[in-house]
């Protein structure tokens, strides 16, 4: 090969992206490229091609080559390339050819590209962004843009912004080719569909593309406008389709149904709107995953079941962080109150080896079946009927499927803690599950959750224990030693707490409004309050919160900010050192929050409060998921449990962290214009505030 010949062409200034390109579709002497010998050879073939070519300046027409390997071949490098279709219509007023690069991969048709290969394609963007002598754009665009081509062939669904070549976006891997074909056809095929909202084309499922799909699937079932919801209006249209896959006519639902397979990670036909033997396969293997039997019937009573799961995101297959045990409890609850016994309000969880909200609904359904609660009535909640049914029937002696489901429960909260310094874990043996002998392991996790919660030590399935199991509020008529609030304890309602059995009480050390503000509550300890509260007997704990309501009040510079403030106002307060504060986390947080913005506080608030001498210990307040992994990936020494917040998503299938020091669990009037929150103190955990110091 030649260097590249020089620009002749003045109108050559690529700042407009970059197109992408593969090497056609497959030929029977294409090359496979399993060496870097044949991926040289390849471009010695491209370049005896294009140079042959009477229509170009007897040169190679792409700027640069990428082959599988991820190795980067320089073609026409930064002079002008010949490979965008130069005639098409222009771009933004530039030429494909005289504004842009053109990037070549060494593909064929249906060879799928290496991730080394995608890996240099967002390298070298990047490189042609920052550092190339002639700089370009942010477009990137497939040979194919307003061209009647296949280029680049499975390359396609990257040849566009935000996709993961793009330097810009975050790197997201492999995209699915048969996921990307369903987001452009449903798009393509249901924009004008009344309510229709489009999904992202980047070959990554998620659920904007399932309520795409499930839009779709309305529109066909003549439901309009159509909703990104599958409500019991869906649910009973598919009912009364009454049709199987197998037996369908409609192409476009045999479409929505392959789509969905496909965003679920099965493999279905690639014939789209074909029902062929891959789609039955991977439908039959979905009824087993879900713990479900494959009928091959229309008047299936699981189809429409299946169908609302398909348009879910709900996966039924382990996933990396899955539990074998937890999934086989699941199959278990679809099996036998889905399918089995019909629960009207039950629909079919996932099983997926995650206990999550979905998981706690259904199996709070299946207790109150088995408790006696008439089907009609059966709602998954933790309400009266549930509490006085484990009163009666759950606190007496279990066999079959309720033992099964408090065993289950136990399992669910796992591993519990063993008392010691340093504490040790203790799983719920699985062999214990499906056994109806109180086998001594059993009662051995029992009685450590017991003790370790902090309720009667019985051995036994009493209400107590059920609700600890099933509930991070447990309990909430149980009696407790700690309260919070944010009213000022006076002499007089210092009193009032220690008769009603209280000995500790969480105050707040400051807060973010001013008097006047709206929403100010004065909230803030007084300047003589702390001493009044141990007047009275009391101890209490330092909590700090600005308004810790949604993420965006969550970021390593507020934390910072907020640790030092919490400092001079405890130092204010005259609280001796080694006191916990505990900064609050007051809602619903997330993992993807917790990594982008709820560690980052707490490691602001612990650099905070060392610049300043370390002079107080840093808590956490939020709820079970909140309080562990800061604990274990921040490291803080107490936390506080948000555990009335029962409905929060971590607060289900989380235990109660090891180092738990209160159990927010009721909040109640305790006193006409008073509110209190009833807190399990447990034993020998922090001890609070019980003395003042001079400065």
């Amino acid at each position: 090969m030649a260097p590249p010949r020089p620009n002749l062409d003045n109108a050559w200034n690529p700042v407009g992206g970059v197109f992408i390109h593969y090497r056609g579709a497959d030929r029977p002497w294409h090359r496979d490229y399993n060496t870097e010998e044949d991926c040289r050879r390849d471009i010695a073939d491209v370049y005896e091609g294009d140079y042959n070519d009477s229509t170009t300046n007897k040169d190679i027409w792409y700027n640069f080559l990428i082959c599988p390997h991820g190795n980067i071949y320089e073609g026409r490098g930064y002079e002008r390339g010949e490979a965008n279709y130069g005639d098409g219509p222009l771009i933004d007023g530039l030429g494909r050819n005289a504004g842009f690069y053109s990037i070549c991969a060494l593909l064929r048709g249906g060879q799928m590209p290496t991730e080394a290969m995608l890996q240099s394609y967002r390298l070298l963007i990047q490189h042609l962004r920052e550092e190339a002598p002639r700089r370009t754009g942010n477009h990137i665009l497939p040979h194919s843009h307003q061209y009647g081509t296949d280029c680049p062939g499975t390359l396609h669904v990257y040849a566009q912004p935000g996709s993961t070549i793009d330097p810009s976006a975050p790197w997201t891997g492999f995209a699915d080719i048969h996921v990307y074909a369903a987001q452009k056809w449903v798009n393509a095929t249901y924009a004008n569909a009344p309510g229709y909202i489009r999904c992202p084309e980047l070959g990554r499922t998620g659920w904007s593309t399932v309520l795409s799909l499930t839009q779709a699937l309305q529109h066909e079932l003549g439901i309009s406008p159509t909703v990104q919801s599958f409500g019991p209006g869906t649910f009973d249209a598919v009912k009364r389709r009454n049709r199987q896959p197998s037996r369908e006519v409609n192409g476009n639902l045999i479409r929505i149904y392959n789509s969905a397979l496909f965003c679920k990670g099965y493999w279905a036909s690639t014939v789209y709107d074909n029902w062929g033997v891959d789609s039955q396969i991977a439908l039959e293997r979905l009824y087993s995953d879900a713990g479900l039997t494959y009928v091959d019937q229309d008047n299936n009573a699981m189809w429409p079941h299946i169908v609302k799961a398909l348009m879910r995101m709900d996966q039924f297959r382990l996933v990396p962080r899955g539990d074998i045990n937890i999934q086989n409890i699941q199959k278990r609850l679809n099996s036998r109150y889905v399918a089995g016994i019909g629960i009207p309000a039950m629909g079919l969880v996932p099983c997926d080896g995650i206990y999550s909200r979905d998981v706690q609904q259904g199996f709070m359904m299946a207790i109150q079946y088995e408790i006696g609660i008439a089907l009609n009535s059966i709602n998954g909640y933790f309400g009266p009927g549930t509490q006085a049914g484990l009163r009666g029937v759950g606190s007496g002696t279990l066999s079959g499927n309720l033992r099964y489901l408090f065993r289950s429960a136990c399992y669910f909260n796992s591993p519990t803690m063993l008392p010691g310094d340093p504490q040790t874990p203790l799983m719920y043996r699985p062999d214990d599950i499906n056994t109806d002998t109180a086998t001594p392991t059993h009662l051995a996790w029992v009685r450590a959750f017991q003790q370790f919660s902090q309720i009667p030590v019985t051995g036994t399935n009493d209400y107590t224990t059920w609700a600890q199991l099933l509930v991070s509020s447990g309990d909430v008529d149980r009696p407790a030693t700690g309260c919070d609030c944010i009213t000022e304890i006076t002499a007089t309602r210092g009193a009032q707490l220690m008769a009603a059995g209280y000995r500790i009480v969480g105050r707040y050390l400051d807060e973010h409004l001013s008097p006047g503000d709206d929403g100010y509550l004065g909230k803030a300890l007084k300047p003589h309050e702390p001493q009044t509260i141990l007047d009275a007997g009391l101890r209490f704990y330092p909590i700090f919160q600005y308004n810790g309501t949604q993420l965006f009040n969550f970021t390593y510079e507020k934390g910072y900010d907020q640790g030092r403030i919490a400092h001079q106002k405890a130092v204010e307060y005259r609280i001796p050192p080694g006191t916990c504060i505990y900064f609050a986390v007051d809602y619903d947080a997330l993992d993807v929050d917790i990594d982008s913005n709820i560690l980052p506080y707490f490691q602001g608030v612990k650099a905070g409060l060392a610049e300043l001498g370390n002079r107080y210990i840093c808590g956490v307040y939020g709820s079970r998921n909140v309080c562990s992994r800061i604990s274990h990936e921040v490291g803080v020494r107490w936390s506080f449990v948000s555990g009335m917040s029962w409905g929060f998503s971590g607060n289900l299938g989380f235990p109660l962290p090891e180092n738990w020091s209160f159990n927010q669990i009721r909040e109640y009037t305790f006193q006409p214009g008073w509110g209190l929150d009833h807190n399990v103190w447990r034993n020998n955990s922090d001890p609070g505030v019980s003395r003042l110091v001079s400065e």
